[in-house]
């Protein structure tokens, strides 16, 4: 979060009011967290509960004070760190603290300091921070808009809200930051109050409590100071049973909001996949049909089926170069050959061949038999 998270440039197009042209909820339908993307000029989308709302912006001596403050407390947690002298673990034998002992007491006096600052200069305002992965943002922020308008949220102290819109450039694992702002981030009962609707109504996820004079200064979990960066951790308020008591992460209404969020993505995307296939199938109607196999020769296959047989077609017989001369008689079958897998309809009655001695001899009638097989060829012959 930068310095000036908090505080909204002058004519500002992307937050609502209640004054405003647009409708409440043609507003969260013009401006989408995840469709928004940040150039630099419209980091966030604002939602207030009325016209008059607080102040988010501390004076500049409130600022000044705690900035000098936190400059010497990362110098003392520094020097900490540095000394030799110090042990790692502590030593109650010989009354040493450790560093982290050490570390921590100077955060927590500096804790103590920051919010005596905020008090004086009466900069007390803060707001309850929740994190929405890219897919959910969109209902989540609109469960949250909706209910600090006219919702849950509306009767408690909560006086606006914001979210993160979305990076230009692809940011792995990034999710947007929701605010929920307080008057008095101090104020413990009315602080507790806000977290048990975001918890018991809405099922959100939060991240503690942060002061606003936090964020002016620029502390946060990665500051060098180790100071926490909330003012409140979720614990702190309510018992760590009471949390656990609450509705799942996500409220009935959010829950089923996202169920048919899901599925009508799902009905999108079949539609997508069916039409994709009939594109395909259509741009494919023109190719070429694949060929049928042709039938093997060598007679038919007793192994297969009806439908093997259907599917294939029979190869053309090749066209003889000269007619076969009438009247030649079929060659024999060789003897001992037998079709095993002939049928009885094919079957034909063999006679019985004569006895070889008798096979040597040719009888005249034979020869005058085929004396006049031949005749008729001769005659043709000459024709």
């Amino acid at each position: 979060m930068g310095k000036e998270d908090d505080i909204i440039p002058e004519g500002y197009p992307y937050q609502w009011t209640p004054d405003a042209e647009l409708s409440l909820q043609d507003f969260l339908s013009k401006y989408k967290p995840s469709m928004v993307q940040n150039d630099g000029t419209k980091p966030w989308l604002w939602v207030h509960k009325s016209d008059a709302a607080p102040e988010t912006k501390c004076d500049d001596a409130a600022m000044a004070e705690a900035a000098a403050l936190l400059s010497q407390i990362t110098q003392r947690v520094q020097q900490i760190q540095d000394d030799a002298s110090i042990p790692i673990r502590s030593n109650k034998k010989k009354g040493l603290k450790s560093k982290k002992e050490l570390r921590e007491e100077v955060q927590h006096e500096a804790t103590a300091k920051l919010k005596e600052i905020s008090n004086n200069h009466g900069c007390v305002s803060g707001k309850w921070l929740i994190f929405a992965p890219p897919d959910r943002v969109d209902t989540v922020w609109n469960h949250i808009a909706n209910s600090l308008v006219s919702g849950p949220l509306a009767s408690t102290c909560a006086y606006a809200a914001k979210v993160a819109t979305s990076p230009q450039s692809e940011t792995p694992n990034y999710s947007h930051l929701v605010s929920v702002y307080v008057p008095d981030v101090y104020d413990q009962p009315s602080v507790t109050e806000v977290m048990k609707v975001l918890l018991r109504s809405h099922g959100l996820n939060l991240m503690g409590a942060k002061s606003n004079l936090y964020t002016s200064i620029g502390i946060d979990s990665k500051h060098p100071s180790g100071i926490p960066s909330t003012v409140w951790k979720n614990t702190a308020l309510m018992k760590d049973t009471e949390i656990k008591a609450c509705p799942p992460r996500l409220g009935r209404d959010m829950q089923r909001a996202l169920k048919e969020e899901y599925f009508n993505g799902l009905n999108t995307a079949k539609t997508v996949a069916a039409e994709e296939t009939a594109g395909k199938k259509a741009a494919g109607g023109d190719s070429k049909k694949p060929k049928l196999k042709l039938k093997r020769k060598g007679g038919d296959n007793p192994f297969g089926s009806d439908e093997e047989d259907a599917d294939e077609v029979e190869e053309p017989k090749p066209t003889p170069l000269a007619p076969a001369l009438k009247g030649k008689k079929a060659a024999p079958k060789k003897k001992g050959v037998d079709d095993t897998f002939a049928s009885d309809d094919e079957a034909e009655p063999k006679e019985k061949p004569p006895p070889k001695k008798r096979a040597m001899k040719r009888s005249k009638q034979d020869d005058e038999d085929e004396s006049e097989a031949e005749a008729p060829k001769k005659k043709r012959v000459r024709a």
